[in-house]
């Protein structure tokens, strides 16, 4: 065989590299997992002969709320030999996100008791703890196992379930973060027993966003139950939580795009405004509270294009307003919508792609908003319920 001379060489060479990864998690419905007979969180880790440790991380309002859960999780890992490290109490909502310490308290955390890529970090928190603690979970050592048990209706039904972790930065939501699937997630209902109603209610609104956008049955079945949901009876709410985790993972495995490489992002639909309301409103606003208010607007937006009927659109507006859902919110007066779709396009990766509703579980991308007539959709939503 000849070798080749020097100036025969190509100044490009190429190696092309491609490999694949099979992520797989489980996502678990149950109560009671605190209980020293409950093998629930036992059965997840796989090394127990390895002595693994355990590092709990508790959302401070769950702490307030369930004073002796920090002793019942380090009794339930005594009882199962799992060794419990201290555990950490993280500032609550979105505070947990804008303050730059908590992670780097996780990361002297992770070096001081000697936490290595075979331990696990336990976070038990709303969806902003879980998406913060899971950012410093999925950077240090470049990813430390981490079991996720969100405690709010839209942690388990939305925010908890999912790939994405990030932090607040610059006052820029979700500005800095990645995408790394937890160990699991466990979601323990008894832990939504203590939320107040403002909780409760918000995380209703992610499973109205994913219903309308992909499954009309399942909003049937909101509209039809909404009375029940607004009054959070234990049947119709459980049922709505597991539905709605069940279609962002179908999403999620069957999207094509897990970690949001283009542009098209359905899951986004109603929060290109409602990121920058919750800004506007200095997080007063709960996340599912901006989503309620960015879906009605995208609805009539939708309905004001001709894609959506007017009984449709009536029927999206009549749900959120019998939920408890306050639409026409003041802070729509300081929203900015060329500064918000310029924001939400950056945020995107450069190209604008809304979702918008031709019908009831059927949603479409548009690469452009006309912003006068998204002026008067905004109009209108401010008088809704006037």
């Amino acid at each position: 065989m000849s070798s080749m001379s020097p100036e025969n060489i190509s100044p490009v060479q190429v190696i092309q590299q491609k490999f694949s990864l099979d992520f797989q998690y489980p996502v678990l419905f149950t109560q009671n997992c605190f209980d020293l007979q409950d093998t629930t969180i036992v059965n997840l880790i796989d090394n127990l002969s390895e002595s693994p440790k355990l590092l709990a991380i508790l959302d401070e309002g769950v702490d307030q709320m369930n004073p002796d859960l920090a002793v019942r999780i380090e009794q339930y890992c005594e009882h199962h030999n799992i060794e419990s490290l201290p555990s950490m109490i993280v500032p609550a909502g979105e505070d947990c996100k804008n303050d730059e310490s908590v992670i780097d308290d996780i990361y002297h955390a992770v070096e001081q008791f000697e936490i290595d890529r075979h331990s696990y970090i336990l976070v038990v928190g709303g969806g902003a703890v879980v998406d913060a603690v899971g950012f410093a979970a999925a950077t240090a050592h470049r990813g430390i196992r981490l079991i996720r048990m969100p405690s709010t209706v839209l942690g388990q039904n939305d925010a908890g379930v999912g790939v994405k972790n990030a932090v607040n930065y610059h006052k820029r939501k979700n500005f800095v973060g990645t995408f790394a699937p937890p160990f699991a997630v466990v979601n323990d209902y008894n832990l939504l027993d203590t939320l107040g109603e403002r909780d409760k209610r918000a995380g209703i609104a992610e499973a109205i966003k994913v219903a309308l956008i992909k499954d009309s049955q399942f909003f049937d079945v909101l509209y039809n139950t909404r009375l029940a949901l607004a009054k959070f009876e234990e049947q119709a709410s459980r049922h709505m939580i597991v539905r709605c985790a069940q279609l962002h993972l179908d999403h999620i495995a069957t999207s094509g795009d897990p970690f949001e490489l283009g542009s098209a992002r359905p899951l986004d639909f109603g929060h290109w405004s409602a990121h920058k309301l919750e800004e506007l409103s200095a997080n007063e606003l709960r996340h599912g509270e901006a989503v309620a208010i960015g879906i009605a607007l995208d609805t009539i937006y939708s309905n004001l294009k001709g894609h959506l009927s007017d009984d449709k659109k009536q029927q999206v507006v009549t749900l959120l307003l019998d939920l408890g859902f306050e639409l026409n919110h003041q802070v729509l007066n300081k929203l900015d919508i060329a500064k918000a779709l310029g924001e939400f396009k950056e945020h995107l990766g450069g190209n604008l792609c809304i979702t918008l509703l031709r019908d009831i579980g059927s949603g479409f991308e548009v690469n452009e908003i006309d912003e006068g007539l998204m002026t008067q959709a905004l109009q209108l939503l401010m008088n809704v319920g006037r």
